[in-house]
């Protein structure tokens, strides 16, 4: 189920049985895997990827450019992957060009600046393990 406020490009993969709430923006290119819940007012732009089975939280933000204004230079840098039945908290902001591993547990208004390994729980600002 897609809402009808979602603003989803023409160019982005969403697979099947994923759910993506109100507001939330897809970006061009973006790819979700099948069975993903992605929340209200989601901001996922080009240069990611998401894996199966994964839950964002509300107002998440996921960024693709380190150093902006950089005209578009953050295109030939590799994507930001989330891999399969990660959980991402609620207002969490994810910077670019990261992994966050398989099983991954992000606390709700997070600020993940790098990687996340397989199974971990992250929290805060910056996002660290617990």
């Amino acid at each position: 189920m897609i809402h009808k406020t979602a603003n989803i490009y023409d160019s982005a993969i969403i697979g099947e049985g994923t759910k993506i709430g109100a507001f939330a923006e897809i970006g061009n290119k973006v790819q979700i895997g099948k069975n993903c819940s992605i929340g209200y007012g989601v901001f996922i732009p080009e240069n990611v990827i998401i894996e199966d089975n994964v839950f964002i939280g509300p107002g998440t933000v996921f960024t693709n450019d380190k150093y902006a204004p950089s005209k578009g230079k953050w295109r030939n840098e590799p994507p930001t992957l989330v891999c399969h039945n990660v959980s991402i908290g609620a207002n969490s902001t994810i910077l670019p060009n990261l992994i966050i591993g398989k099983n991954a547990r992000i606390g709700a208004g997070s600020v993940v600046t790098k990687n996340v390994t397989t199974n971990d729980i992250v929290v805060g600002n910056p996002a660290k393990k617990i």
